[in-house]
């Protein structure tokens, strides 16, 4: 006997229910779209390509801009209603995909502030979203607004997970390995710098000027909400072999002195 025909109907109703929520989602990326379009800014665009380096050959390569500040994506994820937090990997996916950079921020905010409120259940699906989704994470500054918030924050009291750094730390992608050593700034704000100077390790030879930024700035960070003696242990062992925009970076809240007698080898 086949199934009765009130279980075909109410299929087919959850199933247009389904897509009637995923078209009003849909319709909320789009909306969103339009909006940032609307604040965009020629004379802020034209400086932003400059500043994120995207011309031909260079790391930001191909990414365009509308010119929106930040401030201003920041209003409209606290503008949006509970419910748009609610669905937000479905909002912030066809974001992510944009070729617009606002949008991808807007979309990478979202799922921040998702995070944060979400249960459980919820920061689990935004992590899992975020890591498959992580190609459209290209460029540094949409790093540096979501890795702590969601990949740190995920894996902040699930040590056995933390495996994932190590593989995002030896990626051939340049941002996957920003992510990884960014994500150490949520422990090292708690007090524990064990996975970021792990981390710093396996990036100590790249050959990435952003990598040695965020790594110089992480080992600054450890010094400075972990205690300096850490982050000093950790510099007499590397610093003489380390990049030395990587070293700079690190030792910037340094005494003068101290900064020079590292700056010539003389520790």
């Amino acid at each position: 006997m086949g199934p009765a025909p009130g279980g075909k109907i109410a299929r087919r109703v959850a199933s247009k229910a389904a897509a009637a929520k995923t078209a009003v989602r849909a319709a909320s990326a789009a909306g969103l779209i339009r909006q940032l379009k609307s604040l965009g800014d020629a004379t802020a665009a034209e400086f932003a390509h400059r500043f994120f380096k995207t011309a031909p050959g260079e790391y930001g390569e191909g990414d365009r801009f509308l010119g929106i500040r930040v401030p201003v994506l920041r209003r409209m994820v606290g503008g949006l209603a509970r419910d748009a937090q609610a669905s937000a990997t479905e909002v912030a996916l066809p974001l992510l995909k944009s070729a617009w950079h606002e949008a991808r921020a807007l979309a990478l905010m979202l799922l921040v502030k998702a995070f944060e409120r979400g249960d459980e259940a919820t920061r689990q699906r935004i992590y899992a979203f975020y890591l498959k989704n992580i190609r459209f994470i290209n460029n540094w500054d949409l790093v540096d607004i979501s890795a702590p918030h969601i990949v740190g924050a995920w894996l902040a009291d699930k040590a056995r997970e933390r495996v994932v750094l190590t593989r995002l730390a030896k990626s051939t992608s340049l941002w996957e390995r920003r992510i990884a050593i960014i994500a150490t700034l949520h422990f090292i704000r708690r007090g524990e710098a064990r996975e970021a100077l792990r981390i710093a390790r396996i990036l100590l030879k790249d050959e990435e000027d952003l990598i040695h930024k965020a790594v110089g700035w992480m080992l600054r960070e450890v010094g400075k909400h972990v205690g300096q003696e850490v982050e000093e242990e950790f510099l007499k062992r590397h610093y003489k072999n380390m990049p030395r925009t990587m070293l700079r970076y690190a030792i910037e809240r340094f005494p003068e002195g101290k900064r020079q007698h590292y700056l010539l080898g003389k520790i």
